[in-house]
């Protein structure tokens, strides 16, 4: 029961913290439009600043991310969540404040350094929390549900845009902010595996002498235990299957962050979308989400298998991407945006298939080193994907496809569908007998 309501408690800081995250998104295109170029709905250095911030973070997050996931396996998962749920609300109270082009500025910069420890942390220290206490063969479903809070938080936050002004997002988002890492700091209880084995024992006094030692030998292998070079090599050279899953996390974040960092300027410059029709947009893709993610995965998860659920997940981003590539009518985004329905599996089959790879005592250290290439794609993307947005949607483009940065996407997303096909069961590494120790069916 404990165990259950410290997942409940993870979900609800996991859903205040998305909402307040979401919510700016509709917003921040017009904004940054309107403080670099304002009246124009095509503007190259609003998309460029986007790539050059997305490439810095994409630095950042390769190094913190690992280090994040590795000291969350010693210290704990809520201790770490403290400092991304810290750092996120310092940049939303600038906005908060004014969106005039020199606090804008301010927030361009604060918000790029702090997105260095906080972009994807609070996701990939979520998924290993969940790992601690769901176990293996339940846990694609319960990585399923937490993408569908995400999800759930996703609609709500685009919702909430859609229905107040551009001042009052961000005071609101800031607001949230606050309120999702006190909830954070004050509900959820730690979970802490050291070594498999869990911290509370039947008798008080082995207890305590059990924490004095884990604390006395955190002090004296901290810098022993930070991540390198070699131990994401090694962790990568372990399993064939983690390595493959690998590989579709880095195909498949490449194109996704390429349609991310182009899909909002194409719209505005192709279709005139505004704050209100982004949100639309978002909301139609959340709700499909929330569908799939809660009620159409649990039921597929155990009925295909979470490898097939990939490949179709990563099938039908590749044709969502090319139909926003070629959009012909307004109408057609909204069509594209209903393919959410069988995209979401992508995700959390990916990083499932992942923390089976690996013991109990090892999750943050295999879902940091997942989302640490995921942020080094974040940095290879935006070098790929900006300058072909800026060109093509520019008056001297080679030839007239404002959706052509858009298809060069649809087709890296083609090799992380074609990397899933090829990809081959392994049998979990983690022990069962550890697992049902520690784990409780949900």
């Amino acid at each position: 029961m404990k165990k259950m309501s410290g997942l409940s408690h993870l979900f609800m800081t996991f859903f205040l913290h998305n909402f307040s995250a979401f919510m700016v998104i509709p917003a921040i295109t017009d904004v940054t439009m309107s403080a670099l170029c304002p009246g124009k709905d095509e503007c190259s250095l609003a998309i460029y600043l986007s790539g050059i911030q997305q490439v810095i973070i994409g630095l950042g997050t390769l190094v913190i991310m690992p280090l994040i996931g590795n000291l969350s396996d010693i210290y704990g998962r809520k201790d770490m969540l403290m400092i991304p749920m810290s750092l996120t609300i310092i940049p939303l109270v600038i906005l908060a404040y004014s969106r005039a082009k020199n606090f804008f500025y301010a927030y361009y910069v604060l918000k790029t350094l702090t997105a260095m420890v906080c972009e994807g942390s609070v996701h990939c220290l979520a998924l290993a929390y969940v790992a601690d206490n769901i176990p293996e063969n339940r846990r694609a479903s319960a990585f399923g549900i937490l993408a569908g809070i995400g999800s759930c938080a996703f609609v709500c936050g685009n919702l909430s845009t859609r229905f107040i002004s551009t001042a009052s997002t961000f005071q609101v988002s800031a607001l949230i902010a606050v309120i999702a890492a006190l909830y954070m700091r004050v509900f959820l209880p730690e979970s802490i595996i050291d070594n498999g084995i869990s911290t509370r024992r039947n008798s008080k006094d082995e207890a305590e002498v059990s924490l004095l030692d884990k604390d006395s030998k955190k002090n004296l292998q901290i810098f022993k235990t930070l991540p390198s070079l070699d131990d994401s090599i090694s962790l990568l050279r372990s399993s064939m299957t983690f390595l493959q899953a690998a590989i579709v996390a880095f195909f498949s974040t490449f194109a996704d962050l390429g349609v991310y960092a182009s899909l909002m300027y194409y719209l505005k410059a192709r279709f005139h979308f505004s704050k209100d029709q982004f949100a639309d947009l978002m909301v139609i893709s959340g709700v499909a989400g929330i569908i799939s993610q809660l009620v159409v995965m649990p039921v597929l998860a155990a009925a295909v298998g979470e490898q097939k659920l990939l490949s179709i997940g990563l099938l039908f981003s590749c044709a969502n991407m090319f139909l926003y590539s070629i959009a012909w009518s307004s109408w057609v985004p909204y069509a594209a945006a209903m393919f959410s329905i069988l995209i979401v599996f992508a995700q959390p089959c990916l990083r499932s298939i992942a923390s089976k790879q690996v013991g109990p005592s090892e999750q943050g250290k295999a879902q940091g080193c997942i989302s640490g290439i995921c942020s080094f794609a974040s940095v290879i993307s935006p070098f790929a994907f900006s300058p072909l947005t800026a060109l093509f949607l520019s008056e001297t483009a080679p030839f007239h496809f404002p959706g052509f940065s858009i298809l060069c996407a649809a087709f890296v997303a083609m090799i992380a569908f074609v990397q899933s096909i090829m990809m081959r069961a392994a049998p979990p590494i983690s022990n069962s007998k550890i697992n049902n120790s520690n784990c409780v069916e949900p």
